[in-house]
């Protein structure tokens, strides 16, 4: 038994050793860490239920403006490609062009558009709920 526990504590140390030399080429950039919206507004706190993660890649033609929607859920998202900016329904908003991050609002009611030429293309991850919408439509 002892051989087998010293035998795993080496395997253990020599992986943590060269995990330890990967870091060093690794880099990593925060791109949003926060607790509060793109308004300033602070985030609610996660609801109770089994927990449900939704990844979106979305794509918004050029000269489109989305509906006026809401999310009952926290998300947040990087957008990729093109120009997106967001309004919310008090006339707050938000201007985003490629790699720039967004914590989106949470239970207010906003739209989307593309003003530009391109497409703009956006990954957006919600931390849900089971059995809840992640976007409601008004």
């Amino acid at each position: 038994m002892k051989k087998i526990f010293c035998g795993i504590y080496l395997a253990l140390m020599l992986s943590s050793q060269v995990w330890a030399e990967d870091i060093n080429t690794v880099k990593v950039d925060v791109l949003a860490k926060t607790s509060s919206s793109w308004d300033a507004e602070m985030l609610p706190n996660y609801a109770n239920g089994k927990p449900e993660i939704t990844i979106l890649k979305i794509t918004i033609p050029p000269k489109t403006k989305l509906p006026l929607h809401k999310h009952p859920v926290i998300n947040a998202g990087i957008l990729l490609k093109g120009e997106l900016t967001v309004v919310t329904e008090d006339g707050k908003t938000l201007y985003l062009k490629a790699g720039d991050p967004i914590v989106e609002v949470v239970n207010k009611w906003h739209y989307g558009k593309n003003d530009g030429n391109e497409p703009a293309e956006i990954i957006v991850f919600y931390a849900g709920v089971q059995d809840t919408p992640i976007t409601i439509k008004k």
